[in-house]
């Protein structure tokens, strides 16, 4: 049976280090060598993605922005985009509207840009921008109305969690919505999606592209619950969110011990 597997990263196929260990790039190079369908699906940017994951020789598509796209990870082009309507402009003005001020990810002709205002930018916003120093998405601007233009995709907001819940709580159902702490700053996180926009609905898509007759997925943290549900077998590491570990076929090592690599190659060598 022809099988897509496909791991989410931050927590899960990265390090606490933010990076793939020598022994996972190892493990994963000679059992995509031999044959292995292996891919990966995160919230992350096509940008960062491909730095962290640069030891792994994988010449599948790759999902990021947690579904938003699914890019060539030869050609660099978007295979798939998912895109708001206009009815992203009134999520934005009622942000500004309780000085919240997201960071708007946008398509601006080819260049992809996050929009933020400087001077209105929480802690967590600040460390997150200072984190992608250099990167040539990072787009500054001057007033709110800059944050309205081009096609937006996906609103990333960093700020208290009592702020953002209601927020959370308004659009959940309207969007696809992900409330919860980073793993790495432990600072709140609200992003906001159109919502068929997801990695479930990405991995559907990807898995009949390649015309794969079965999923078995990866993961650590709930934006990959939906995963876990449309996946044939769903495999949580040992440092996942208690609420994913209950999802799971199975409960496998963790990411600082290579969990994701040392199951493949059991898996490979047993069949």
């Amino acid at each position: 049976m022809k099988t897509l597997y496909l791991s989410d990263l931050d927590g899960t196929l990265l390090n606490s280090s933010q990076r793939t260990s020598e022994y996972t790039n190892k493990v994963i190079n000679e059992l995509v060598n031999h044959g292995m369908i292996f891919s990966y699906a995160t919230a992350r940017s096509w940008s960062t993605a491909s730095k962290v994951t640069s030891g792994i020789n994988v010449s599948l598509p790759a999902i990021v922005y947690n579904g938003a796209f699914v890019v060539d990870s030869v050609t660099n082009k978007r295979l798939i985009s998912s895109f708001f309507g206009k009815d992203v402009n009134g999520i934005i003005d009622e942000m500004l509207a309780v000085d919240i001020y997201p960071n708007v990810y946008s398509l601006r002709g080819e260049a992809e840009v996050f929009s933020f205002l400087p001077d209105k930018m929480t802690k967590g916003m600040a460390d997150f921008v200072e984190s992608r120093k250099g990167d040539r998405r990072t787009n500054p601007v001057r007033s709110a109305e800059e944050l309205f233009k081009g096609d937006i995709f996906y609103l990333a907001c960093i700020d208290e969690y009592e702020r953002l819940l209601p927020l959370y709580e308004k659009y959940k159902n309207a969007y696809n919505c992900i409330f919860q702490r980073d793993i790495y700053s432990k600072e709140q996180w609200l992003e906001i999606m159109p919502l068929a926009t997801s990695k479930s609905s990405a991995a559907r898509r990807l898995k009949k592209q390649l015309g794969c007759e079965k999923l078995v997925v990866f993961g650590d943290a709930l934006n990959d619950k939906g995963l876990f549900e449309c996946a044939d077998e769903a495999y949580a590491v040992a440092n996942a969110a208690s609420e994913l570990k209950e999802r799971a076929t199975a409960v496998i090592d963790s990411n600082d011990n290579d969990g994701v690599a040392k199951w493949l190659l059991r898996r490979i060598r047993n069949e």
